[in-house]
């Protein structure tokens, strides 16, 4: 298993994003006011690109850096397939 630079810190954003959607589930099983159910969404969203950031740097710092000098010529390519999903 690899471990990255920041491997702590996305797993801490993630903690929070399930924290959030665990009290959006919630907020929506006690009828909670939509509006305050949005905000929560919000929340969520917000956790999920924070660690999506997260990840993409340590994977242009390590493994895109790492495949690039080992000659990978495929790694460019699958960073801009990733990318491509994740926007």
């Amino acid at each position: 298993m690899q471990r990255h630079e920041h491997t702590k810190a996305a797993i801490d954003r993630l903690s929070r994003a399930i924290g959030h959607l665990n009290a959006v589930k919630g907020m929506i099983q006690d009828g909670r006011d939509c509006s305050e159910v949005l905000v929560q969404l919000s929340a969520v969203r917000g956790e999920l690109a924070g660690v999506s950031k997260v990840i993409l740097k340590d994977h242009l710092s390590h493994c895109v850096a790492d495949a690039v000098r080992e000659g990978d010529d495929g790694a460019v390519e699958r960073l801009l397939s990733a990318v491509d999903r994740l926007l």
